[in-house]
Order: C-alpha cells, then structure tokens, then sequence
C-alpha cells in the first residue's frame, strides 16, 4: 500500500472558511494530535475531538496510580489547550458511523459532524475471555475499568473481613500492572499465565523466569503455563475460584481479566459510501500507508487502531508519532512512520524490566552476551552482531540501569566490548561509554516523544524554539523546550548526560562544586561532615575547603551543621555564617524592619493566646496578617524590638515560627473529625503532633506540610512537600508537592497507614531529603530529578531497598530529642541578645530612617519615598502601650505619620 497526499493539504488555508478535522477517539492519540495541531498553529483550521468517556484525555499509561489513588488526575497536558477557539472537544460523544462519500460522521446520540479531513484514533478494548462465567470478571482499561476494581477489592475486604484474593488472568505489562495494584490495595494478588514465564512477548525465558522469582519473592502467586477453562460462583453470583484446565481450582474473590487488547476498528467495518475501499489487517486494525492515511482520501488512522507491518501496538510511542505525522502532513510536510518501536521499560513492584529491540536474537547469527544471577533475581542480556560490535537489543531484569544508555544506541557501534555494558557483572555506567563515541544527532533519545540527540543538541546549543535562539543550560527548561523526558522519564538520566556533555564542550563548566571554595556537592559535604562529626566551619574549610568562604558555602555549611546538631544556630561562631533573616531570628521586610511569626501548630489556638498576639501587636503598633500557613504575622518590628516582643510570646507559651529559616514552616490543617461532619480522622491532633515533631528541622528549602481529614482536601495537602489525607482505614501519605513559580502536585507514596506507620514514613522521608538534596532544592525538583522519580523514594523510603531506613530514623529522633526553641534559648543569654542592636556602638539608639504611614485599611505600612519626604524623614514615635501621633503639613489626619 503506498501512501497518498492528504485530500485537502492545508498549504496556507484560506481565510474564508476554516478547514474542519474531526478525531474520532480521545485517548492518548487524539490529545498528541490536538496538540501537535495546536502547536504547528491553527490558522485556518478547526479540530473537532469526539471521545465517548467522560473524561478530559487522560494518561492510559498510568491507570495502575488511578487504580490505587482515586483523586489522582491523569489528564494530558493543559486543560487550558481546549479553551482554544479552533479546538472543541467534545465528551459522551462516541462516533457510531462514516459516510466516507457525504464526508461525515455520526454519533450515539444522533449527532451529524461532516469533515473534510478524518482522523480515527479509536483505540482498543480489552480482550475478553470466551469461557464460562467470563461475564463476572473485570477488566482493565480504562478509569471507569480500574475505579470498579478499586471499588470492589474495598467492598469485598469490609464484607469478607479478610484480605481478598484478587486474581489477575494475563501475565504480560498490563496483567502484571493490574495485579502489583491489587497488592497495593491490600489484596493477595495471583497471576495467572498461559505462557511457561511472564511477559514473554517481551522477555525470553531466563528473564521471564528472574523476573517471576523477584515477584514471588514479594509476595505474588504466579501459576504459569497453564489455561483458565471458567470462572466459578456461588448462588448469589459472588466469584469464588478459577477453574484450570489440568483441573485445579484457584480461590478467587475477584477475577481481572488482562489478556490483550483488540483494535476498535468496527467504524471501518461499518463505514458507508466506500465499500471494500478500506484494507483491514488479519488480526485486525486498519491498514495504514508511512503517512499514516488509509485508502480512503482524507481519513488518516492513528494509535491502536493503525496496522502498519502486520502489526497494531499499544504503546504510547508510536501512537504519538503517528499524530505528529498526521499534523505534519496536513501542514504541508513530508513527515514518514518509520515503524514501532517495541522498547518497554517499567518497573513492578519495585522490580525493574527492559527490553528493546531484537531482544530474542532472531537475527542470523547474533550474538547473546548474558549475565544471570538467580540468587539476586538479575538478568542482563545484550544481543549483537556477530562481530560483538553492533548493538541489536537487549534485556534486562532487576538491574535495567544500563537501558536507558543502550537503547538510542540500537543498530549502531558500540564504544566497548558488550560486556562492558552488563553492570550487574561489574560493568561501568553504560552512559559515560555511550557519550564516549558522540551519541549520533538521529539516534532518539525520547523514544515516547520521538526526540533525537540532534534536537536535544540544537536545544542546548541555542539552535532551537525556544526564547528565540537562546541557549538552553537548565534540565527542567530542555524538557519543556523539547518534550523529552515528559512522558516515562526513562529517558532522564541520559537526557542529563547528554546536556552536560554539550555544555562542556560549549566551554560551560558543568560542575557538582557547592562554590568556588568548595569542590565537593551538596550531598558530599553532607555526608563528610557527619561520618567525620565535624562541627565548625573551621574545621570543614581546613579539611575541604579553601580561602573564607562566601554567601554561598557559608549559610549552606550552617544550614549542614544546623541539619545534623540541633544546638542554638548563632553559637560558636555560626552566626556569622548566617544570612540576615537567620541571624536576626526574623524576615527583613523591605522598609528594614522584621516580622514576628510565632508558631501556631496546625493552626489552632485559644483566645487567650490570640489576646496576646493583639496585645503585642497593639503595643508596638506591628501590622497583623493571616498567613497561608494558618498563623499570625506581624510586621514592622525593628530589631531591638524583636527581644522586648518574643518575651511577651516566650512568657506566653509561644515559640519561634521560624518563619525566617530553610526548615519547616507550618503543618496546615482543616478542622478534622473532632467538628466536621465530614471528617473521618482527626486531622488537626495528627498536624499539631508532626508540626511539634519536625519543628526547627534545618534542610535544603523550606519545608511545609498538609492535613486533610477527608478526601476533601480542605487543607491542600497535595500543594505540600509531605500531604497527608485521612481514609476510612487511616493515612495516605503523599510527598513532593509545592507551590511557587513551578508548582507541582504532591505523589502518592503511601496508602492506609496507621500513625506511627505515617510518621516513620515522613522521618525517613526528611531525611533522606536533608541528606540528599542540593542546595536550595525543593521536594519537587529534587524527586524528579532522582533517577527512578517517586519510585526510587517508595523504595527507599518504604522497602528500605538502601539498608538506611534505622539510620535516618536515628537522625531524626536525635533532632526531636534535641530541639530547643532558638527564641527562648536567645532570650536567656545577654551575650546573644547583643545581636539585636540597630547600632553596634549605640545601644540605645533607634533607627530613624523607619517611617510608616496609616493605610486605609487602617493598619499601618512603610512609608513610600514620597511620603518619606513630605515628613522630613521623621521617625514614626511607636514604643509604648499607646502609638504617639505625629501630623504632618501635606497630609491629612487620615494619612498620620
């Protein structure tokens, strides 16, 4: 089948009438299309996205986290894209028909839509199975799909009492995917496979077998190679086993069925006005030409339902290649399929797979270089030509690390022997060896965005779209710009070894040094400083330093020490390590005076302790403020007021906010059980209890924390570095979340855990963050940009897969167990309360250059230059219980000085 140009090629469309695509479908494909649409421009063009769900597009790919998490949001992409006026998608609307010659198509509900360009992305549905009892199982497709398997696995465990068994039929990604969250949810998951090992369409024997050892090991039940003949019941149709076909019976409480799925490609089956015109593949899917049309004039196919080769695949790569193909060619370009890509890469249960390429070696004469490791559960398999010089695939389970390096490598030259690449056998890092030979600008790097090392090259080197030409020198900026990395994020780790190896050769120093004194990273200096226990800044600059440090070391070294001891932060001589806001306890404001912040845990506090904060701010005329963070602010205290204001709160019960340090700041919660009717933990104990715990925790940025006592969210738990939502059965525990310039939505870590589960999950959590992180990284940034993401946290964190979960607990109990507030311990001693001079030689002196004006919201704020003039620059007179008031020629009574 050749290819043909598009009916209407749109070469500059006229301005008279916009040219109309309808999509068919709003999976995955349809949204790539629209955007791809979108970003090409849509002068002269209106799309039309018809899907039958309900649902925005959303990610198919991660259906196992709405599986597990049903609040969580899969949405592709912006929702702000189909505010376009050139883009209507329209939801409940699945297209039942084509007139291919009235050049239309129909929906369910009646509705006519004509077309001039056509482009079907209709997916696939889920194989069933033709056995008896096959209508009470389950399968999983689509939200809908996995929020009923949710839903059931809780009915049946509260009605069973027990754990459920929850059989998964279909040992390949999504049968594996569908059973490892039944075991999240608490269920007993049990495989059932066809084929002697798992995943064998993807993983030859001795991997399928390494990878069912490493999952049995975790608590699965695989029985392989062997059929389900029926799926047995009792009276009131509830499932209680599988019948197999040697005989055996496998208990059963729910039955999941993911075998496969079938191309939905009934439309060109049914299509009218163009009889045996459309060519349909033997197992299905419509035939397609490289430029992703079928036979027909002006319909295209993309995604699970193209056939290109024999084949229809669901994987997100190729379907995004496909409509980017589609928008090109309707563009006026060239653009060709250049085939699947069948790379697979995932990680089960902790369990890490690969495979790409000619992994089987069905090429004559390949050779297969194989490290195994039963006792481990490993298995590395790299296949070459026969010359051990061109890379042809691979394999890889329990250690795929060398994946993500090989793969844009496949049919080329490989820089060392292939065994070099086998690091479960002592190998390298594959990365480093791949860059050692210029990875070539064609081989894609992205394989799910359809990225090249080129693009990636041009990006960084400032040959790209973006701001211009400019060059791009930031990870989180070449993501944006190029797409790569957006989608798995396999691709990471090499993405920024990539960009790091073109910085270089631009002549930019790519350097892990924390300053120009300091040759060691973040971390390092971290992890030197506690091994060794050093204390001063003295010493670590005489071991790892040079010259007197800078605003760069320094308040990082105070930051590191403050981490790791928890004594008072301006003593023995770090105070002068400090930046202004922690030297002086407080925020420097912006007119030169400070706000006082005193800790309000969880938000709650009596009246007579909001009496108190009314007294001190009426006394010293402060101007008060909520704060986001559920506590009260006060403003325009200068800094030898500070002493004479945190006696007042000391006296009263208050301690420092330390609303001024990288450390945690608030625990925001909502009222919880003990008053809502809706809550169903007590949200606003369990903040109270982490803000107290956590308090004065030193760490890379500022840390702030969530309470909800419902699914509700009330408290924004998800906008925090640690969320914690309240369930039925306990906690969930969610991290990395903020808000800021790039605000990111905390990820699920952790379901259903009972208190002291939670706490010990956010202590190991802190400080493996404390430990790891550079300097002034938030939680969102320093998840993405470990290598694994929120799955690397989730081992460490949950499975202890580093063997240092007892030592970060000891590091943070050794932090509560040490905690003193810094505002009484400053108040005790006049050595450190001589810090709060405005004029280190007079004393008593005030500051008169701190002038401030009535607002009309009858608070007072700084004064503005202006206004600074009209008063002669004179000093606003605030010191006693009364402000005294001075008037001034130019303004009003309402405007007092």
């Amino acid at each position: 089948m050749t290819g043909h140009p598009s009916s209407h090629p749109n070469q500059g469309a006229t301005s008279a009438a916009p040219r109309r695509i309808v999509v068919a479908g709003g999976g995955p494909a349809a949204h790539r299309f629209a955007d791809a649409m979108h970003a090409r421009g849509l002068d002269g063009w209106h799309v039309t996205v018809l899907t039958e769900e309900a649902h925005l597009p959303y990610d198919r790919v991660a259906l196992s986290k709405a599986l597990t998490d049903g609040d969580v949001d899969l949405t592709l992409g912006s929702a702000s894209m189909w505010d376009h006026t050139a883009l209507n998608l329209k939801t409940g609307e699945r297209v039942t028909s084509i007139d291919a010659a009235g050049k239309t198509v129909q929906t369910a509900a009646g509705t006519v839509y004509p077309y001039d360009e056509l482009v079907v992305a209709t997916g696939s549905d889920a194989a069933r199975l033709p056995i008896p009892g096959a209508e009470l199982t389950h399968v999983y497709r689509t939200l809908e799909d996995v929020w009923s398997i949710n839903k059931a696995i809780a009915d049946l465990t509260e009605k069973l009492g027990r754990k459920v068994n929850a059989v998964t039929i279909g040992g390949g990604l999504l049968g594996l995917e569908s059973a490892a969250g039944t075991e999240q949810l608490g269920a007993t998951p049990i495989v059932i496979n066809g084929s002697p090992w798992l995943m064998n369409t993807q993983l030859d024997e001795g991997a399928g077998q390494a990878l069912g050892r490493l999952i049995e090991a975790k608590g699965f039940t695989v029985h392989g190679g062997v059929f389900p003949s029926e799926v047995l019941s009792d009276d009131d149709g509830q499932v209680t086993g599988v019948l197999m076909a040697d005989g055996r019976i496998i208990d059963a409480d729910i039955v999941i069925v993911a075998i496969g799925v079938r191309p939905r490609d009934e439309l060109f089956r049914a299509a009218e006005g163009a009889p045996q015109q459309f060519q349909l593949g033997q197992r299905g899917g419509v035939v397609i030409s490289d430029d992703c049309s079928t036979e027909v004039p002006g319909i295209w196919a993309i995604g699970e339902v193209a056939n290109f080769g024999g084949m229809c695949l669901g994987l997100v790569a190729p379907a995004n290649t496909m409509a980017e193909i589609v928008a090109d060619r309707l563009h006026g370009g060239d653009a060709t399929f250049p085939g699947f890509d069948t790379a697979t890469k995932l990680k089960l249960s902790g369990v890490d797979v690969a495979s790409f390429g000619d992994a089987f070696a069905r090429t004559e004469h390949a050779l297969e270089i194989v490290y195994a490791d039963p006792a481990r559960g490993v298995y590395q398999k790299i296949v070459t030509t026969d010359d051990a010089k061109t890379l042809l695939g691979g394999i890889f389970v329990g250690d795929a690390s060398p994946y993500t390096s090989l793969r844009p490598m496949l049919g080329r030259e490989l820089a060392a022997e292939p065994g070099a690449y086998l690091t479960a056998a002592g190998g390298g890092d594959a990365g480093d060896k791949v860059l050692e030979v210029n990875l070539p600008d064609d081989a894609i790097l992205c394989s799910c965005n359809n990225v090249s090392a080129g693009t990636i090259r041009d990006t960084v080197n400032g040959c790209g779209s973006c701001d211009g030409n400019a060059p791009v020198q930031e990870l989180g900026e070449l993501k944006g710009c190029t797409r790569a990395g957006t989608s798995c994020g396999s691709c990471v780790p090499m993405l920024k070894k990539l960009l790091e190896t073109e910085l270089t050769k631009s002549g930019v120093e790519v350097s892990k040094a924390l300053c120009e004194h300091i040759e060691l990273s973040r971390q390092e200096l971290f992890d030197a400083i506690r091994v060794l226990e050093l204390t001063s800044f003295e010493e670590i600059m005489a071991k790892y330093g040079t010259g007197a440090g800078c605003d760069i070391c320094k308040p990082t070294i105070a930051n590191i020490l403050a981490s790791q001891n928890s004594a008072y932060v301006l003593d023995a001589g770090r105070g002068t390590l400090q930046d202004t806001n922690d030297r002086a306890l407080a925020n420097m404001q912006k007119d030169g005076t400070y706000s006082v912040v005193p800790r309000i845990a969880g938000g709650e506090i009596t009246p007579k302790k909001l009496g108190v904060i009314a007294a001190v701010a009426e006394q010293y005329g402060l101007y008060t403020k909520i704060t986001g963070g559920q506590r009260i602010d006060m403003f325009g205290a200068r800094l030898e007021q500070l002493p004479e204001i945190w006696k007042i709160l000391v006296d009263a019960g208050f301690e420092s906010g330390q609303a001024y340090g990288k450390s945690l700041r608030t625990v925001k919660s909502c009222v919880g059980s003990t008053w809502c009717r809706f809550g169903v933990q007590d949200s606003v104990a369990m903040a109270i209890a982490l803000e107290l715990r956590y308090r004065g925790l030193r760490s890379p940025h500022k840390l702030k924390m969530g309470v909800s006592g419902c699914a509700r969210e009330c408290a924004e738990a998800r906008g925090k570095d640690v969320g914690v939502i309240a369930t039925a059965d306990g906690w969930n525990l969610y991290v990395g979340g903020n808000g800021g310039a790039t605000p990111a939505h905390a990820q699920l870590l952790a379901k259903d855990l009972d208190d002291e589960t939670l706490i010990k999950y956010i202590d190991r959590y802190f400080m493996y963050y404390i430990r790891t992180a550079d300097r002034l990284q938030r939680t969102a940034r320093w998840q993405e940009e470990l290598d694994g993401g929120i799955k690397h946290v989730e081992d460490v964190v949950v499975h202890d897969t580093l063997g240092i979960a007892e030592d970060l607990e000891a590091a943070m109990a050794k932090h509560v167990d040490t905690y003193v507030d810094e505002w009484a311990d400053t108040l005790k001693d006049p050595e450190r309360l001589r810090r709060f001079r405005s004029f280190v030689n007079a004393p008593d002196q005030k500051d008169d250059s701190i002038t401030f004006v009535s607002d009309e919201r009858g608070q007072m704020r700084p004064a503005t230059a202006e206004e600074k003039a009209l008063a002669g620059q004179q000093p606003v007179l605030i010191g006693a219980s009364i402000p005294v008031r001075a008037t001034t020629p130019g303004l009003s009574d309402e405007n007092e000085v």
